[in-house]
C-alpha cells in the first residue's frame, strides 16, 4: 500500500468516515449545545439559557400559563425549589416539557399539553428546559 493511502485510511477511521468539514466544532456549530445525557451535574450553558428565555417568552408560549416571571398563574411556579412532577433535573424538565402532563398524571389537576401546546422543536425544548432549570437552580 502507498503511504498516502494508508494515511487517508487511518484519518478516515479516526474521524469515523466523516469528512473533516462535517465534524461538529464550536467554530461551525450555530446551535447551543445542551448538557450531555446523563450529565446531571453539568449546568446548561448561558447561551442555551438565553435562547430558552426567548422561546419561553415567545414561540413556546410558556409564559401564558407560568407567567412572564415564571412564578405561576395557571401552571405552577418554576422559580422555586418545589417540583410537583419530578425532582427538577435538567433531563427531567426536558422530558416533562416534551411529554407534557396528562390529566391522569397531574398532581395539581392542571393539564400541560406536550411542548406546552406549541410546535417548538426538540432543540428548542432543550433550550426552554435549560432556562427553566436555571430559574430554580441559582
Amino acid at each position: 500500500m502507498k503511504p498516502l493511502f494508508v494515511l487517508a485510511l487511518v484519518a478516515a477511521s479516526i474521524l469515523g468516515g466523516a469528512p473533516l468539514a462535517a465534524q461538529s466544532t464550536p467554530e461551525n456549530s450555530s446551535t447551543p449545545k445542551s448538557p450531555p445525557a446523563g450529565a446531571a451535574s453539568a449546568a446548561p450553558s448561558t447561551e442555551l439559557i438565553a435562547q430558552g428565555d426567548k422561546i419561553f417568552h415567545g414561540p413556546g408560549n410558556c409564559y401564558a400559563c407560568h407567567g412572564t416571571n415564571a412564578q405561576g398563574s395557571v401552571g405552577p411556579n418554576l422559580t422555586d425549589a418545589e417540583w410537583i412532577h419530578s425532582k427538577g433535573s435538567y433531563e427531567e424538565i426536558v422530558a416533562q416539557v416534551t411529554k407534557g402532563v396528562p390529566k391522569e398524571e397531574s398532581k395539581s389537576g392542571i393539564v400541560m399539553p406536550p411542548r406546552g401546546g406549541s410546535t417548538i422543536s426538540d432543540d428548542e425544548v432543550k433550550a426552554v428546559a435549560a432556562y427553566v432549570y436555571s430559574l430554580s437552580h441559582k
